[in-house]
């Protein structure tokens, strides 16, 4: 079992420009439910005085929350959190608000309901179609990986260098487009799942066998690699949402 400690979920970075902060800290309070479906935000001069922006700073902040389904803004009418159906649940922001809001069950049993759905498919087709280079980039990934472990940030790197250059191997541009939301979804869980206690166990196992099955271009057994891999996976964020 690994011995590193359980790695907190990180602080949002001081580097964001203002209008971004704003919008992030609006969006972990939709997230939350703080601010619940068809909220209606005060008026922008007041609102942004209330937050202690600027009124062109709380724009650009509810254009971002816009551009990722949270909010609708009307002219008369005001700016309202809309409906979840429109909610951009795979930008990779929306996932990191997420898990700083803190994800109920469903959610993560949604996101790796998806995992399952594709992630099996796509390295069955990686099996078939990957390169030598392919190969040797997850190969290198896996060894970073195994070196720094997934308490670490260069651990989680590796993961997700993994992951992206297996989708990239199916050389399916619609499954590729996924990468980003998939890869920020497993650097997330593998965060959350280590915020109270670390790893229960060796991730590398699998994640080796899913590599052999993909060298080997025998993709039924890539299939059966990857998803034994998310519900590994799963089992172990759920065993940390039972942990005190």
């Amino acid at each position: 079992m690994p011995s590193e400690k359980p790695t907190k979920t990180p602080r949002i970075p001081p580097e964001l420009r203002l209008h971004d902060s704003i919008a992030k800290k609006l969006g972990v309070r939709i997230l939350r439910g703080e601010l619940p479906e068809g909220h209606l935000f005060p008026g922008e001069i007041e609102f942004s005085a209330e937050l202690g922006v600027s009124r062109s700073v709380l724009r650009e902040a509810f254009q971002v929350l816009s551009a990722k389904g949270l909010v609708e803004s009307r002219p008369k009418a005001g700016t309202r959190v809309n409906v979840r159906r429109l909610w951009s649940l795979l930008d990779p922001d929306l996932l990191a608000w997420q898990f700083q809001a803190e994800p109920s069950r469903q959610f993560l049993r949604d996101l790796f309901e998806l995992r399952m759905v594709v992630e099996p498919a796509a390295a069955a087709l990686a099996a078939t179609r990957r390169t030598k280079a392919q190969v040797a980039e997850m190969a290198a990934a896996l060894d970073l990986m195994a070196a720094n472990g997934l308490a670490t940030e260069a651990g989680r790197r590796a993961d997700q260098r993994f992951h992206v250059a297996m989708i990239e191997a199916t050389r399916n541009d619609a499954i590729i487009a996924l990468s980003s939301s998939i890869t920020a979804a497993i650097a997330w869980t593998t965060i959350f799942k280590q915020r109270k206690r670390a790893l229960p166990r060796d991730p590398m196992p699998e994640h080796r066998r899913l590599l052999k099955a993909i060298a080997d271009r025998e993709p039924k057994r890539a299939e059966r690699a990857m998803a034994e891999l998310v519900r590994l996976a799963l089992s172990d964020t759920e065993l940390s949402m039972r942990a005190k």
